[in-house]
Order: C-alpha cells, then structure tokens, then sequence
C-alpha cells in the first residue's frame, strides 16, 4: 500500500478515541468510557490529527471543543465505526438469510414487544434478531437494517408502512404535582409546564383542540424517550400526554395519576417499516406475519 493510501487510513483505536471526544466533549469521560487512560486517549487523538496533518480539536481547559473540520469529521467517523460495528456483529453472528436486524423504539420495545419475542423465537428457532434502538427515520441501507418499529405517520420515504396500531394518551403527573397544581378544567393546564415528546410534536395542541381550546399551552422541557419523561413526570417536574398502554404499571402503583380525566386517541400511531430492497427478505417477511397476529391478540379484548 501506498504511504499516501496509508495515511487516509487511520487505525480503528485512534478513530474510536476521537468519537468517543468528540461525542463527550471531555478526554476523561472518553477514557472512562473505552476503559483507557486519559494518556492512551490523548495520544490515539494526537496521532489521528498528525497522520490526517489537521486539527481536529482544541484542548480547553474544560476539555475539548472540536474544530470546523473536526465537527465534519466526528460526524462520518459516528457513522463509519456504526457500520464496522454491523458488519462484525454480522460476521460473526452466521448466516446473514436467518439474521433479522430490526430496529425498535425504547419503551415500546422495552414493554410491549419485548415480552412476547419468546414467542416468536419459539416458533422460528432459525431466525436470529440482533434488536437496534432508533428514534425517528434512517437510511436503511446505511444502517444495515431490515426492518423497523415506527411511532408517527405512514411517510416514510422508499418503504412499506403497515399499520399496527394506534394509541390512546391521556395527561398524567406525580400525585403530589397534582395536588399542588388542582386542575377542575382543562384550561388550568394551559399555564402549567407541559411536557412534550420529540416524536410526537403538536400533540399537546391536538389534545387540547379536542375540548375546543385554541390558546397557547406554556411549553416545557422536552424529551427523546418515553423512560425519560415517565421518569420526569414522576419526579414532579411537570405534565406529560402518555399512551396508556405504556404506563400501565405506573398507574397501577399510583406512582403516576391521571392530570385530567380526558384521554384521546393520538395523531400518532404505530407502524412495521419494511426498505422496498427488503420486502420479500424471508425473516422479515415472518416477522411480519408474527407481529400482525400479536397485534391482533392484543386489540382482543
């Protein structure tokens, strides 16, 4: 190999310690993070930046701030080290026509479909499912996956959405906000801090414009994950618009309760997301057919 073709080829270690300082901000938490010393980090990065003859970023006293070039940088190497990372798991996981890559949602995947994948291993014993966490739309080619759990609209650019499921949300907090906050109309919520799901934006305005309230909410913190902001109702920070059936639990033990008694099917729903490229692959077409009889289970009262 050519020096020159040699030097646009950093070592993998020396690629991982800049993601992991670049995602951290900080070569010690990057360290703590790859289970290296702070030393082993800085020098991975210093080799990177004289093989590469740039900078990519710049010590603070703080810890580290990447540079123009170095934010450019971080974003391919994330997306490169996510692909070596598929790939390896691939090789060494056997036959790709019995692998099932499928991409989940946090707390529904955590919740609903979790419990019954033992069924679905019973009954297809040759079919492995490496589980991948996603929020929100991806390139499915570039992620290297067959199939995904998606919570929104049908729109998903070159692919096939089956419909799953709706959900039912209803406004939940902490027993103890409510009792320093008492809501007798749903207007009383208006000046309370509510907060709101970066998957599902507008659904505080839906759920209000079902009582015919077209004022402005006071807007609130906001969150990726459902665990997050479960967690964050229960510390009384303030009122969120859950599904219900992902919030039984809490419900039950009291640890969440009802806001308002007024619950309301969302403008989001669940779907199967299948590439066109994949709609005949065998393993996804079963698990297809798998989750629309669970779902099917599930409707049944």
């Amino acid at each position: 190999m050519k020096p020159t073709q040699r030097r646009l080829l950093p070592s993998t270690s020396a690629l991982a310690a800049f993601d992991a300082v670049a995602r951290t901000g900080s070569f010690s938490a990057a360290a703590s993070m790859l289970h290296l010393t702070q030393g082993a980090i800085s020098r991975h990065v210093s080799l990177l930046e004289e093989q590469l003859g740039v900078t990519l970023l710049e010590r603070t006293g703080r810890g580290a701030r990447l540079t123009e070039k170095g934010k450019a940088y971080a974003e391919g190497v994330a997306d490169v080290l996510a692909k070596i990372r598929s790939l390896s798991l691939a090789a060494m996981s056997g036959s790709e026509e019995t692998r099932l890559r499928l991409a989940i949602l946090p707390t529904f995947g955590t919740r609903w479909l979790m419990p019954r994948i033992p069924d679905f291993v019973q009954k297809n014993p040759e079919i492995t499912i490496s589980f991948a966490t996603r929020i929100g739309q991806f390139d499915f080619r570039a992620e290297n996956i067959d199939a995904a759990i998606h919570v929104g609209r049908p729109n998903w650019p070159d692919a096939d959405c089956k419909f799953l499921m709706g959900e039912t949300v209803v406004p939940v907090c902490s027993p103890d906000f409510r009792d320093d906050h008492p809501v007798e109309a749903a207007a009383d919520l208006l000046g309370m801090p509510l907060l709101e799901m970066v998957s599902r934006p507008g659904a505080w305005r839906h759920w209000f414009s079902t009582l015919g309230i077209s004022k402005q909410h006071r807007e609130g913190m906001v969150f990726e994950q459902f665990s997050n902001v479960t967690q964050a109702c229960i510390a009384g920070l303030g009122v969120a618009l859950m599904p219900i059936f992902l919030i039984e639990s809490e419900l039950a033990t009291g640890r969440l309760v009802r806001a308002f008694d007024w619950a309301i099917e969302s403008e989001s729903a669940y779907y199967l997301v299948r590439p066109h490229h994949k709609l005949d692959f065998p393993p996804a077409v079963r698990f297809a057919g798998w989750l629309e009889d669970q779902v099917t289970r599930f409707k049944q009262p």
